[in-house]
């Protein structure tokens, strides 16, 4: 919320030296947040006066343009000028070249002189061009930062101003203005106006608030108004979409009035451009008042409004300029012709006050907040209507803030206002709050006296009773945030100083700290990361072709997913199957900014959907739901298993002098899925696959034990690398570690070691090319019996001597037994034994 200072200043009494830094340091100590500073006056400054054309002289230039030599008086007739400074007449009256021709010799105008500069840090100066000698510049409102306008220069006749010649412009302009900008929290809607910050201005610095509803006269009606009927066949949760509608007419307005200065100047220092008259009005009670209001041209209505909800098929173009289809659920505003608008968002293009408008109707209504919630979601329509209504507006301004409209439509556009009001709708019944004694003082841990209670929650705008046993609270009518007596503790706390709460450690609880599950988690990532890889966190967000790529191993199978009911972009709008996408999206990020080397890894939670997803409806709020839909609602959630990811580019080390890195192949992959098995105390069983994201030759599916997969490693396919512009033979793991951590023992273990020595013995056995080496080694450790400490695979031959469709491995056998040394020939039938199994099991035979 963008609060200019000048019009704050005329409800709360903010010092004239203050500047919109004092004024946040001060909004902070009633809860807030700083944003930033708007200040104009940084980016432009003088001298910038009002000129008045003395004459002008059209020259035609050879390359096709015609240009005005002007002369211009910048300070009154009889009067000698007072500045100086190259370019600076001493005369009073300025020569000026300019190319603009929307303006003629009388009019008035902004003339920035020699000194002056402009946003972009545009400085005047007096320059040789077409053959004049330009002392100056008149400017555009464009050039001024003050519009987009730049087809022409700036007329102050048009804003309907006659200043004096020489007025400096800027203070005219209300560009020596400045605006402080805090964040409103969603529970606190009534700040997004001037009425509301300037109340809590009041209550941070102990001063008067001056409430500008309090001076608006409501106009007692002297008849019936506009007809208007409210119906909802389908209310949300049972809540009517509009409680309440006021509707005002004015007559006969000027409809090229144009909007003042002042208003303009303070509307765009909140943030809204200038419109027209009429919408700069409603705009403006809006930021004033906290209610948004719409104008509509009277004469484009037809046979009253209807606020409805929409039909099936109904269409509506809204003001700016797009055919919107309407869902049953939106909240219409609807004349005999069919719908104007839609209800707090935006008003329809067929109804929209133009040049032409001379009698105007005036709405300000109150919509409910999930209505309006849902049709901004939608149709994707933010507004600052929206925005206020979404929150919650105050029920009791309608009819004042429709007033205010009307008094400036009369006093602006010299209108005349029609006595008949139209106000139908039902007043919601008071929120009453019953607040214990020693509640708040128990909650916040300090003692509030009964004055200090009663004080804060009177200042808030309630009405406070005193009742046996503590206090009973009617909460003012722009509160919809005050519901519980927690509610109340926090604005008593808020209002009597954040800062009289004593600053105290809690005391931790006795407890076993992390739970099996984080010891795990936390284990194996401090793992990867000791190992000299980068944790990550991307986006769960993926395309439906990554999901289907990377969440299933076959080429072709369809991988069910979660669709998000409104994604960020259409592009990534399913949850993640796999937690590899946002990996290698990271990656290649980092590969675009010239980080060609890089091993990431990320621990996240994927979403695997199987069977029905989502409930038939929502419950309804205000209820506790019952077992039954409790149950309902976790069963409709998506499994979500922890899986721990990595993706390794590039090469392992940073160009040195004398080292060139090695690239990071499949093989690193494998062993940083052993390291992660070996810090859980898993056997992670690593076996030749397929997977379709991955390169067909090398692929490793993991395993436990129980044979049930845990994941897949290896090197990533080289199509899918290409496509992504990646670099070849990037390499890829991703492990279930929910199943892992299943597996891991509560207690690992620590292996004996034996004092007496090893023996090893090598064996190179000849198989047919389609069995994988882990079989082999499997059967040789089965065969090798309770005296082979390890076995490992230490090269892979096929070619030469060995046979088509056959391979040779070689593989290194180590034994050791716990109570002796062994001899040569207990290694020998050890490993005799792990042959013959080898043998039996896939025809293996001794390599020659």
């Amino acid at each position: 919320m963008r609060i200019p200072l000048s019009w704050l200043r005329g409800f709360a009494q903010v010092p004239a030296d203050a500047t919109a830094e004092d004024v946040m340091a001060e909004l902070v100590k009633v809860g807030f947040e700083e944003e930033g500073v708007h200040r104009p006056g940084d980016e432009i400054s003088g001298p910038i006066v009002v000129g008045q054309v003395l004459s002008l002289e059209a020259e035609p230039q050879t390359n096709g343009k015609t240009i005005n030599w002007c002369e211009v008086r910048v300070v009154p007739e009889g009067l000698t000028q007072t500045l100086t400074g190259d370019g600076v007449d001493p005369s009073g009256v300025q020569g000026i070249v300019c190319g603009a021709h929307n303006f003629e010799v009388g009019d008035k105008v902004v003339v920035t002189l020699p000194g002056a500069v402009l946003p972009g840090d545009f400085r005047i100066a007096p320059r040789t061009t077409y053959g004049h000698v330009s002392a100056g510049m008149i400017a555009s409102v464009r050039e001024l930062g003050i519009g987009e306008d730049h087809d022409g220069i700036l007329v102050l006749s048009t804003l309907g101003l006659d200043p004096e010649i020489g007025t400096d412009a800027l203070e005219l302009l209300g560009l020596h203005d400045e605006a402080a900008e805090i964040n409103v929290t969603p529970d606190r809607g009534y700040v997004l106006s001037i009425r509301g910050v300037a109340r809590e201005f009041a209550h941070a610095t102990g001063t008067a608030f001056l409430d500008p509803a309090a001076q608006i006269s409501v106009t007692r009606s002297s008849g019936a108004g506009y007809p208007v009927r409210l119906e909802d066949a389908a209310p949300i949760y049972g809540k009517p979409g509009c409680d309440r509608f006021v509707a005002r007419t004015v007559h006969g307005i000027n409809p090229t009035a144009p909007t003042p200065a002042w208003m303009s100047a303070r509307l765009r220092l909140a943030g809204m451009r200038s419109i027209s008259l009429p919408v700069d009005i409603s705009n403006y009670v809006m930021f004033e008042l906290g209610q948004p209001t719409h104008c509509y041209d009277a004469d484009k209505l037809a046979d009253g409004i209807v606020v409805r909800r929409a039909t099936p098929g109904e269409t509506l173009r809204t003001l700016d300029g797009k055919v919107r289809t309407l869902d049953p659920e939106d909240l219409l505003i609807t004349d005999g012709a069919g719908p104007i608008g839609i209800a707090g968002l935006m008003g329809g293009a067929s109804t929209e006050c133009s040049d032409a408008t001379v009698n105007v109707l005036v709405e300000a209504a109150h919509f409910d907040e999930v209505s309006v919630a849902r049709s901004r979601r939608r149709h994707k329509l933010p507004s600052e209507a929206s925005k206020r209504f979404e929150r919650g507006v105050d029920w009791q301004m309608a009819d004042k803030a429709a007033q205010r409209v009307i008094d400036l439509l009369v006093e602006l556009a010299g209108g005349t206002e029609d006595t008949t009001v139209t106000d139908v709708g039902t007043e919601p019944a008071a929120v009453t709050i019953t607040l214990p004694s020693g509640f708040a003082s128990a909650l916040i841990g300090i003692d509030f006296t009964d004055g200090q209670i009663v004080t804060a929650l009177t200042d808030v705008g309630g009405t406070v009773e005193k009742i046996d046993g503590g206090y009973r609270v009617t909460a003012p009518s722009w509160r919809h945030d005050l519901e519980t007596p927690e509610d109340l503790t926090e604005e008593i706390a808020r209002l009597v100083g954040y800062d009289k709460i004593p600053a105290t450690l809690p005391v931790a609880p006795p407890g076993r700290g992390l739970s099996r599950p984080q010891q795990l988690r936390r284990r194996a990532l401090q793992a990867l990361a000791d190992a000299g890889l980068t944790e990550v966190l991307a986006y769960p967000f993926i395309s439906k072709e990554d999901n289907d790529t990377f969440g299933v191993a076959d080429a072709g199978a369809e991988r069910s997913a979660i669709k998000l009911a409104n994604p960020l972009s259409e592009e990534n709008g399913y949850l993640r199957t796999s937690i590899l996408p946002g990996l290698i999206e990271v990656a290649k990020r980092n590969h675009s900014r010239g980080f060609r080397d890089v091993a990431l890894f990320e621990a996240g939670l994927v979403f695997l959907p199987d069977g029905t997803q989502g409930t038939e409806s929502i419950p309804p709020l205000g209820l506790l739901p019952s077992e039954d839909v409790l149950a309902a609602l976790y069963d409709g959630v998506p499994e979500q298993p922890l899986h721990i990811g990595a993706v390794l580019t590039g090469k392992d080390s940073p160009l040195a002098a004398g080292h060139s890195g090695r690239a990071w192949d499949y093989a690193d992959a494998l062993d940083f899925v052993r390291l992660i098995g070996a810090v859980l105390g898993v056997e992670v069983v690593i076996s030749q696959g397929l997977h379709q994201a991955f390169h067909p030759g090398r692929t490793a599916v993991l395993t436990l034990r129980s044979g049930d997969v845990v994941g897949y490693a290896g090197e990533l396919h080289p199509k899918l690398l290409a496509e992504l512009d990646m670099p070849a033979r990037s390499v890829a793991l991703e492990l279930d570690a929910d199943q892992l951590f299943e597996a891991a023992p509560d207690v690992i273990v620590a292996k004996h070691i034996s004092t007496f020595p090893i023996a090893t013995q090598d064996v190179a056995l000849v198989v047919p090319a389609r069995i994988p080496a882990e079989d082999v080694l499997a059967a040789l450790r089965e065969g090798a019996g309770e005296l082979l400490e390890d076995v490992a695979l230490f090269d892979d031959y096929r070619g030469t001597g060995i046979g088509e469709d056959r391979k040779s491995l070689a593989f290194g056998l180590r034994f050791r037994a716990d109570d002796r040394t062994l001899t040569a020939d207990e290694a020998t039938a050890a490993r005799e034994a792990a042959v013959a199994v080898a043998a039996e099991r896939f025809g293996a035979v001794l390599r020659g």
